[in-house]
């Protein structure tokens, strides 16, 4: 099976660097991809992709495989280069050995059980709890565990928010406002604040806090600064469902970011690449003040 896997990623990983489409190899992922590069005037010049089998299961002839895929690419902006990564989930079906079915497995679920009331109550004072916020702290975390999971907090099966939480905290960012669900950020004793773990409640916090983490909303993503923070909505509903980081600029100073759920790092800001992306998506881009 995974023999079967890597021949499936072989046929495919010529399609992100070539121009060539044909029905028995198109990847419509790559395609999107060199879409939205083409968009920026960057390219991928080297691809790579391997796969790791998470489940199977076997039905009379019919074989069905989760699995995941990591890709890496390296990409030319006018001078620059740089290495994109992202891995993501997929449900591929095969029938006696022939690929009939593979598709990506949406990662953003929704965040109902961990949802915050409708208003987000802030218990804040007039001072401001004393830290500096050492971005440098903050990117070297998101760099570290982009791919992977720090044992020395809970990990969520939504880790977008939670991700991005520890990396402010790695940042210097203190919590405050335990044991409150709807009020502060915090994570402590197996519990944690809506806007430690919530996308939409992050956004919220984000915006209002007047006490401890704080940021400036800024109102274009060349604004941002390392370890600066954006924050999606997907449809375009006024429920955010996805936060990034910045750890890094293109060519042309735009942020590059990494992320949780769909574990990417260097990835462009807009996500047009990604498949959550609708053409009604809205952004919020908050500068965490120093």
């Amino acid at each position: 099976m995974l023999q079967l896997i890597q021949e499936l990623f072989e046929k495919r990983v010529s399609q992100f660097v070539s121009d060539n489409r044909t029905h028995k190899v198109f990847f419509p992922k790559a395609d999107k991809k060199q879409s939205a590069l083409s968009n920026r005037s960057a390219e991928i010049v080297k691809v790579k992709a391997s796969g790791r089998i998470l489940e199977t299961n076997k039905e009379e002839e019919f074989q069905t495989v989760k699995y995941q895929a990591h890709y890496q690419y390296l990409i030319k902006q006018k001078a620059l280069l740089y290495m994109e990564e992202e891995v993501e989930e997929r449900l591929a079906k095969f029938y006696k050995g022939a690929l009939v079915m593979d598709e990506e497995i949406n990662p953003y679920e929704p965040q109902d059980m961990y949802q915050q009331p409708t208003d987000l109550v802030l218990e804040d004072k007039d001072e401001r709890l004393s830290y500096q916020y050492n971005r440098l702290k903050a990117v070297q975390y998101a760099e570290r565990w982009w791919n992977s999971y720090n044992p020395a907090y809970k990990k969520f099966v939504n880790d977008c928010t939670n991700f991005i939480s520890q990396c402010l905290h790695s940042g210097g960012a203190p919590m405050r406002g335990y044991p409150n669900k709807g009020g502060g950020w915090w994570l402590q004793n197996h519990n944690w604040s809506y806007s430690w773990a919530v996308a939409n409640s992050l956004k919220s916090y984000l915006a209002n806090s007047k006490s401890g983490l704080q940021a400036r909303q800024v109102s274009s993503p060349d604004q941002l600064l390392l370890g600066d923070v954006i924050c999606y909505d997907f449809e375009g509903d006024g429920r955010f469902n996805h936060n990034t980081i910045v750890t890094g600029k293109d060519a042309y100073g735009m942020p590059l970011v990494n992320a949780h759920t769909y574990n990417s790092r260097m990835r462009y800001w807009a996500y047009e690449d990604s498949s959550a992306y609708t053409p009604k998506i809205k952004y919020k881009f908050f500068s965490i003040i120093d």
